[in-house]
């Protein structure tokens, strides 16, 4: 990896965690000057995190106005996750089977971490495993297609769950969830990672329903 592709990266990782974690808020303006000041990274790196987040749904860039952090839209979750469902259940099979030994001993470090996480219930330690979870997942999957379409999908959804998870989630499950299916893929369980997988989904969907509309029952 080259420098500045690092410097890329360390971009977007910190570009994306203050989206999804509301510390730039949305249908806020901010300045590329102000990101560069901020982050104590170069305008290239942050001109190009800033594209990604673009595709990615999180922001957009306004000529000669600055960035707009988008908006949050619940309508739109219960269609993303219908998405989400086919193309994670893809994915968890497709680690399963083809991660290497060193991306298998990645998955069992943050299965450690959810745990952590889980018994803490810490909030933010949840996010940044769950951010380095859906990365590893992508990569070690070995199939660049379905890696590419969940990427324009992670941002948006761990944003949505961390505005209303204080409300509607129970965190610790959530990284227990989480764990049991960075567990699967380690042990090269592909059954168990397609069924973890759908737990997960299962779960989310669950809340995203109570938080469109609290007063509808589970599952309904």
């Amino acid at each position: 990896m080259s420098a500045r592709e690092s410097l890329t990266e360390q971009a977007y990782k910190r570009l994306e965690e203050m989206i999804v974690t509301l510390q730039l808020e949305p249908g806020s303006i901010v300045s590329e000057s102000d990101l560069v000041a901020g982050l104590k990274i170069g305008r290239t790196p942050i001109r190009e995190a800033l594209h990604r987040l673009a595709r990615e749904g999180l922001v957009l860039i306004l000529p000669r106005k600055g960035i707009l952090v988008t908006e949050i839209n619940p309508g739109k979750q219960l269609l993303a996750l219908e998405v989400r469902r086919e193309l994670e259940r893809l994915l968890a099979r497709s680690c399963a089977i083809r991660s290497t030994d060193e991306e298998r001993k990645q998955f069992r470090r943050i299965v450690r971490g959810m745990k952590q996480a889980s018994s803490s219930n810490d909030d933010i330690k949840f996010m940044r495993h769950d951010s380095e979870l859906n990365a590893l997942i992508a990569r070690a999957s070995h199939n660049e297609y379905a890696a590419r379409a969940i990427q324009a999908l992670g941002g948006l959804s761990r944003r949505f769950w961390y505005v209303h998870y204080k409300t509607a989630a129970d965190m610790p499950l959530c990284a227990r969830l989480h764990g049991e299916l960075a567990r699967c893929i380690a042990d090269a369980d592909a059954p168990g990672a397609e069924i973890a997988s759908d737990r997960l989904l299962d779960y989310v969907e669950d809340f995203t329903k109570i938080t469109i509309s609290p007063t509808r029952g589970k599952r309904d």
